[in-house]
């Protein structure tokens, strides 16, 4: 039976190559999108909803489908503070799973971070780690984290300090060995295996794909 995906944060590096892949994906028949400003992008299978993750009980009945796919994130600079991002990369993706759940989704595939930890010194990884965390006690029949190493991909805004942090790191993982868990990978590639997770029947509740799974994943 053909699926229904719901992605929120499809404006983002790994959300717009997720949509990509799911409108062409045969295994889906809907994809539907939550975000903030039209994606502008018109497909039989695409169904937007404009939203504010202020209001979720405006539009959380429209949370019905069969995977959730949450990729959304902002970054410090961004946001304009820690409270801020913490209420992008926390608060919203928690509570759209959370009501997703309740509707009766029953996958749920969430980006998460290399280094995610909720007892880190770090906020950004206690950040991501507490939501992993938390998501983990909602009902669905399936919960997969995916945590990437830094992401390649062409983003709508330059950074100069990650894509010098990018090239650093590549270069070092190439030769030191030790090292090939901080390998940075393609945004496309994180998208491939978030897709191929979802239609695989992976036992357990509760998974955990590191950054070396996602490579191998993605080849599937």
């Amino acid at each position: 039976m053909k699926k229904t995906a719901l992605i929120i944060g499809a404006t983002g590096l790994v959300g717009r190559q997720l949509l990509h892949f799911l409108l062409d994906d045969t295994h889906f028949e809907k994809v539907k999108t939550f975000s903030r400003r039209s994606l502008n992008i018109s497909h039989p299978k695409h169904m937007e909803f404009i939203v504010d993750f202020e209001n979720i009980d405006k539009w959380k009945k429209d949370l019905k489908g069969d995977v959730l796919f949450s990729a959304l994130g902002t970054t410090l600079k961004q946001a304009g503070g820690k409270a801020e991002q913490y209420k992008v990369d926390y608060t919203y993706q928690f509570e759209v799973a959370k009501a997703s759940a309740e509707n009766g989704v029953s996958q749920f595939v969430l980006v998460s971070s290399l280094g995610a930890n909720p007892r880190s010194k770090i906020f950004y990884s206690r950040m991501k780690g507490e939501l992993d965390e938390a998501v983990r006690a909602l009902p669905f029949n399936t919960i997969f984290i995916v945590r990437p190493s830094a992401l390649k991909g062409e983003r709508d805004e330059k950074r100069k300090g990650e894509e010098v942090m990018i090239k650093a790191t590549g270069w070092f993982t190439r030769w030191l060995p030790f090292l090939k868990k901080y390998k940075p990978i393609e945004a496309e590639s994180v998208a491939k295996a978030m897709i191929n997770i979802s239609l695989k029947d992976y036992s357990g509740h509760y998974k955990i794909a590191d950054n070396k799974m996602l490579f191998e994943i993605a080849k599937l």
